[in-house]
């Protein structure tokens, strides 16, 4: 809070200081900008910023543990698969020479991933026995209900047909806690059931980013509303994921490895005239992450959660439009309809007042809120279903942004954490944080 309290004042008082060689801005507020107990879901949030570290923190933003490894992204696992015991989670923990085709947004650089307990022991590692002796786990992995652990992986090889002499392939990885792998799937071995045109797997092909899907998301579909009334699409074993670079969403039936559900990549453009039109179909979205079945019990159960970023992508590149921002949507995944959405206009803004190119999450809350997280911007926030603001966090955790040299706060992903997750007596805060703006607008009234 004093780190709040300061910017807010420095920020009022028009104080100036020198950047030295950050470009970011002089003087900004970190932590908890605002925060209405009433209307949020309180609860603590993981992340890992981009000091290589994870970070659990409260409602007003206090470091109640800290993980000294980063995570790609961090994942919890519920207390049910590890004996009851609290605050287990899943990172990276070793890295490796990324090779020539390394760069930010890649698993080549990760050499394992493992589970941490509550004080930081690691109790299960993977990297060893994975094929080619890296784990290069990338953006996911998942504790399973039966033990297992299921990862998302990058394997390079050479595929016939593509313009480049080896290709950064989407893999993922079912693996039991000795470390043999169990089930496997490749990308490139699906590529006719992605929903390309003739057009497109010639311009897939034909592209000079090894990294060609860029998968960036893997989940477990999980008991839902679909399946019980009879659609095996939906089976709680399936895998969802979505590729970046190709703007589709799909689930993967787990005994065969068909896609036997998606969504994109080929979509109709959004409209200014129906952009705020509930339902409506689907429109197009653009280098998406995070898509998932909301879970069993949430308000939306059973729909698709996805952050749509509006970044560049697709075979060829999705036309933008100028003042656009990022959205998030929730899609009815069998009429493929969007049945609710967020945007800077829902908090009566202007688009690009919420966008993030890449990166970035957004999740349910048991309230009806979703928590989101605006990640090259390190913002993260949650909104009431009507799109009121209603907990804001600004990441001060500082490092290299991806793909070069800048600093940033960015934050790939932010997850909520229930407060039963953690060991009894952990501390927590819940003091009302009233933001910035509404602190100026009160004092100016007061005159």
């Amino acid at each position: 809070m004093l780190r709040i309290k300061t910017a807010f004042a420095l920020l009022l008082s028009g104080a100036v200081f020198s950047a030295g060689a950050f470009a970011a801005p002089s003087v900004y507020p970190t932590g908890v900008t605002r925060y209405d107990p009433d209307k949020a879901f309180n609860q603590y949030v993981i992340f890992s910023g981009a000091d290589k570290q994870t970070h659990l923190i409260d409602m007003n933003g206090n470091e109640v543990k800290t993980w000294p490894q980063a995570g790609f992204p961090s994942a919890i696992i519920d207390p049910k698969l590890v004996d009851g015991e609290r605050g287990h989670v899943l990172l990276q923990l070793s890295d490796k020479d990324p090779g020539k085709l390394g760069s930010a947004g890649n698993g080549l650089g990760n050499q394992s991933v493992g589970e941490l307990d509550w004080n930081g022991k690691v109790v299960w590692q993977w990297g060893d026995k994975a094929p080619g002796g890296a784990a290069q786990q990338h953006h996911d992995q998942r504790r399973l209900s039966n033990g297992n652990t299921v990862v998302l992986a990058n394997k390079v090889h050479p595929i016939k047909g593509f313009k480049v002499p080896e290709v950064i392939d989407d893999a993922i990885y079912e693996v039991s806690p000795d470390g043999e792998v169990k089930w496997q799937w490749l990308a490139s071995e699906h590529l006719n059931e992605f929903g390309f045109t003739p057009e497109q797997l010639k311009l897939v092909r034909g592209s000079e980013d090894a990294d060609y899907l860029h998968i960036n998301n893997l989940s477990v579909v999980g008991p839902n509303k679909w399946f019980d009334a009879g659609d095996k699409r939906f089976n709680p074993d399936n895998l969802l994921f979505d590729s970046r670079n190709a703007n589709f969403i799909a689930i993967i039936d787990k005994h065969s490895g068909k896609v036997v559900w998606r969504l994109g990549p080929n979509l109709p453009l959004a409209s200014p005239k129906t952009a705020r039109t509930l339902p409506r179909p689907v429109d197009q979205f653009v280098g998406q992450h995070d898509a998932h079945i909301i879970a069993a019990g949430l308000p939306g159960a059973g729909n698709v959660l996805v952050f749509d970023n509006q970044g560049s992508a697709g075979y060829p590149n999705v036309t933008l439009g100028l003042i656009s921002g990022s959205r998030v949507l929730e899609i009815d995944p069998v009429k493929n309809e969007i049945v609710w959405q967020y945007s800077a206009a829902n908090s009566k803004q202007p688009g690009w007042a919420f966008y993030s190119s890449f990166i970035s999450s957004a999740r349910r809350l048991p309230n009806g809120n979703t928590l989101i997280d605006e990640g090259m911007n390190g913002r993260f926030f949650q909104v009431t279903a009507s799109g009121e603001n209603v907990w804001e966090y600004v990441s001060p955790y500082l490092g290299k942004a991806p793909g070069g040299d800048a600093i940033s706060n960015w934050v790939y992903r932010a997850l909520p954490v229930s407060y039963d997750w953690v060991p009894q007596g952990t501390p927590r805060s819940e003091t009302a944080v009233i933001a910035p703006g509404i602190a100026i607008q009160q004092t100016n009234a007061s005159r």
